[in-house]
């Protein structure tokens, strides 16, 4: 046995069911031995739609990381972007890398350069496979990739060391058992929440990683504690529960804002500050915090917390069972009289209004079904109004933010979902950065909808240079023809031509077999508008 079916043996030990990349010369030893295995070999056309890929499996599949592959040089450092993604947003993921043969790395070598030091920034661990305890080696990589919190960690496999003779037998895979805070601690939170008279709850990605959205449900249903979530969390709390106020993670002024001014206790539950530093939402840190979470928080002058550490479900469960008292919130019910759409918009408009857009959208979904967001203007609408109703049916790029990543996101969320909806929402300019990888969606028979968000140009851009300078400079470009584009690989287009006709569009293209994409105009004239608003809220007294 090869050191490349050793670690082959392993992977399928770990329950991994698709490698995501590209074959090279310096992996083919590798993919010789993959044809044997019962894992599928997803070839893609570019290394960063493959780590996409592989980083939306591991969001939707949180304990079975995403693998992507590439070749050296080149295709490591085209894979890198989805790395970092998942490094930025907490999913659990296997990047291997391959690599020339390393007795030549003393010396300039033809596309050799040190891949372990370039990634080892944005992953959690690396290490290089010398051939010798490959199986440990192995199962510390998903060990601890899915350990809160999880991320990214890269294996590189030389070419010489893949071909190898091997021995040993994959380790087999151990739950993790994830510790209980001290009654103590437990005692010292419900004092905290039992004194507060205005408490408002922060639920972040971890309680989205860590299963435990039954959890905080009934904690806050028993509490009566008023949920807000971030961008990540989307789903954790209904979007029509009584208890639920929006997301946070605006910049901007927001009526939740007056919520979080008011309170004199904010609890945050599996709260990550890359998706919303609380700088933006706690001042000069002097409002206490009670942190809820696997680890313990950052160190943050604006985030002086009570920190109550250990397995977000087993704590989340202790408390709600020893909350013997509900919290009466006349402020909340004044918060959630502002809780509407600020925009309400009309099927008669045109350009169609965000809002619109989104309302169209909602009702073409079912509640599990999967919404995914590019990065642009089109996010921020989403993040806001988008209501979501399950957990893991909002996936978006929000601690890197990075453009490109629906199209590929949707075709990993589709193979960990065959039978679900998915919708990638794209604007015009992230859509052309990863549309190679349509040809991958057609070619494995995927069907989902692409909807193009279209303004000719970088909406998000112009938007913070027109907050910020009153003009736009730069960010305007052409477009193809998105619907011959789309013949061209084979799927389906469709553009909306006139007021209402989105919605149509939308059931008629879920309802096609294969890859459908839609041409939508925008008007992001309200993009002004929203932060005008936003900027003007006054809370109420």
């Amino acid at each position: 046995m090869t050191v490349s079916e050793l670690v082959i043996k392993c992977l399928e030990a770990e329950g991994v069911r698709y490698i995501f990349g590209l074959p090279g010369e310096e992996n083919l030893e590798f993919l010789r031995a993959l044809r044997k295995s019962s894992i599928t070999f997803i070839t893609t056309r570019d290394e960063r739609g493959a780590s996409f890929m592989a980083t939306a499996w591991g969001r939707l599949c949180p304990r079975s990381p995403g693998v992507c592959l590439s070749t050296l040089g080149p295709g490591a450092m085209s894979m890198l972007p989805g790395v970092a993604d998942a490094f930025l947003d907490f999913a659990p993921l296997i990047a291997i890398t391959a690599q020339k043969d390393l007795s030549e790395s003393f010396r300039e070598s033809h596309q050799y350069i040190d891949v372990l030091s370039i990634y080892k920034p944005v992953v959690k661990w690396g290490a290089s496979i010398t051939g010798k305890n490959v199986p440990e080696i192995v199962r510390k990589a998903f060990r601890v990739s899915v350990a809160e919190k999880p991320g990214p960690v890269h294996l590189e496999l030389p070419e010489n060391v893949a071909c190898f003779k091997a021995a040993g037998e994959p380790m087999p895979p151990v739950p993790q058992v994830h510790p209980e805070p001290t009654p103590e601690a437990i005692e010292r939170a419900i004092k905290m929440l039992k004194e507060a008279k205005e408490p408002i709850l922060i639920a972040g990605n971890g309680v989205l990683r860590s299963g435990a959205e039954a959890e905080l449900y009934r904690f806050v249903k028993k509490l009566g504690i008023p949920v807000a979530t971030s961008f990540m969390a989307m789903g954790a709390i209904p979007a029509d529960d009584a208890l639920f106020l929006s997301t946070v993670g605006l910049q901007s002024r927001d009526y939740i804002s007056c919520g979080l001014e008011k309170a004199d206790l904010i609890v945050t539950a599996g709260y990550d500050p890359v998706e919303f530093s609380p700088r933006y939402w706690k001042g000069k840190g002097t409002k206490p915090v009670l942190h809820i979470s696997a680890t313990p928080a950052e160190v943050d002058a604006s985030y002086r917390s009570f920190e109550l550490t250990g397995g977000l479900k087993k704590t989340l469960a202790l408390l709600a069972r020893k909350i013997d008292f509900k919290k009466e919130e006349p402020y909340f019910l004044k918060l959630k009289a502002l809780s509407g759409e600020i925009f309400s918009g009309n099927d008669g408009s045109w350009p169609i209004r965000p809002t619109v857009i989104i309302k169209e959208m909602r009702e073409a979904l079912g509640k599990k079904d999967i919404l995914v967001s590019d990065v642009g203007a089109h996010k921020i609408w989403i993040a806001r109004f988008y209501p979501a109703y399950r957990p893991h049916t909002v996936l978006m790029s929000n601690g890197l933010s990075s453009m490109g990543f629906a199209i590929p996101a949707a075709i990993g969320a589709k193979l960990a979902f065959p039978e679900r909806k998915v919708l990638a929402a794209v604007g015009d300019g992230g859509f052309l950065m990863t549309a190679c990888e349509l040809e991958t969606a057609q070619r494995l028979g995927l069907s989902f909808v692409v909807l193009v968000w279209n303004d000719g140009g970088y909406g998000l851009i112009e938007w913070k240079e027109r907050v910020k300078y009153g003009d736009e400079f730069f960010t305007r470009f052409g477009n193809p023809d998105f619907m011959l584009m789309a013949r061209a690989f084979g799927a389906r287009g469709y553009r909306v031509e006139k007021p209402g006709g989105l919605g149509p569009v939308l059931k008629e293209a879920f309802r096609q077999k294969g890859v459908s994409i839609i041409d939508c105009p925008v008007d992001y004239g309200e993009n002004l508008k929203l932060t005008k608003r936003l900027g003007s809220v006054i809370c109420p007294t």
